[in-house]
């Protein structure tokens, strides 16, 4: 039994309640077997003995097991091999992404938000313990995912968004706010909000510092990312004429200053992205802060093995029981 460890081993004491009773079983068969003095006992030689003769200390070795389990039971056998891990509340996320038309610009590959889509599908995908929703935002906002731990669903729902799904514009405020009141009623150990955007805030009710604030009211770190490059990106824009869509530099306008201070009044961190790779750079580093604020433990956890030798105590009781009114009936 190395691999158990045992609740009550006191209980082992009683063991020797078996010796004298053992002691007392041979000395009564003894007992039992009287001396016949006889002149020979050739008559005898050829009488068989049966099966029975031979297994009539089987109640006996019955009971003897039996009352060994019951006492095992009282020890409170439990397993301590099993190893769990232990993550306290985890980690709360809300990516909320600018889905605006600026959005399609191809300083990124293919685009600044198929870029941006990939790459957070791969931080999601690293975020095995933690739950993860999804807002998007443009000239409005509305929640693609609310907080979940089945992730696959959640990239699923974020491989589905494209420019175009609501009214175009930039509406930072709105999208952080929608965020907040999707964490404010959280209980995790650490609520986070990672807004991404390539513009300046130009629509919606809600001002983008107003929305830190309420964020920093409920305890919600917000890293800001701004998409693009530096100086001009081809942009899409519809021919007036004809409809179609060609590309034309265009200067790129990010408002840094009111993403720096989103991210400070938040206590969380501001990050440029230019290109593909720095985008995914952000997100690894964004990835490495937030998991030093898990608290993990890894422990034993102690299974209860009693029910076994229950059982096996039930079973060797039973046994004794029909051998004796059935097999050995007749053996007083």
């Amino acid at each position: 039994m190395r691999q158990y460890e045992f609740v009550h081993p006191e209980y082992f004491y009683l063991l020797l309640i078996l010796v004298p009773v053992i002691v007392w079983y041979l000395w009564k068969e003894k007992k039992l077997n009287a001396t016949i003095q006889v002149s020979t006992i050739q008559q005898l030689a050829g009488a068989r003995k049966t099966f029975r003769n031979y297994l009539r200390h089987l109640l006996f070795i019955l009971r003897m097991c039996t009352v060994v389990m019951l006492i095992i039971v009282l020890a409170r056998p439990q397993s301590t091999r099993s190893w769990e891990k232990s993550i306290t509340k985890g980690i709360d996320i809300i990516i909320a992404i600018d889905i605006s038309g600026s959005m399609l610009a191809r300083d990124f590959k293919p685009d600044r938000l198929e870029a941006s889509k990939d790459v957070a599908i791969e931080f999601i995908s690293g975020r095995r313990n933690d739950r993860i929703g999804l807002i998007v935002f443009s000239g409005e906002s509305f929640t693609q995912c609310p907080l979940t731990t089945d992730h696959k669903v959640l990239i699923n729902l974020f491989n589905d968004i494209k420019s175009g799904m609501i009214e175009d514009g930039t509406a930072i405020g709105v999208g952080l706010g929608n965020a907040v009141k999707r964490l404010k009623d959280s209980d995790a150990i650490s609520k986070v909000i990672i807004l991404l955007t390539d513009g300046v805030n130009n629509r919606g009710s809600i001002d983008p510092l107003t929305a830190a604030e309420i964020a920093k009211t409920f305890g919600i770190r917000t890293y800001t990312i701004g998409v693009g490059s530096m100086g001009t990106a081809p942009y899409p824009v519809q021919h007036p004429f004809t409809g179609n869509i060609f590309y034309q530099d265009m200067p790129v306008e990010i408002d840094e200053a009111t993403l720096q201070e989103i991210a400070d009044i938040t206590n969380g961190k501001y990050f440029r992205a230019t290109n593909n790779q720095k985008l995914r750079e952000i997100y690894a580093e964004i990835d490495k802060l937030e998991k030093s604020k898990i608290d993990v433990k890894e422990y034993s956890k102690k299974h209860e093995k009693y029910l076994g030798f229950a059982i096996a105590a039930t079973m060797l009781l039973l046994l004794e029981i029909i051998l004796k009114n059935t097999v050995f009936k007749s053996i007083p």
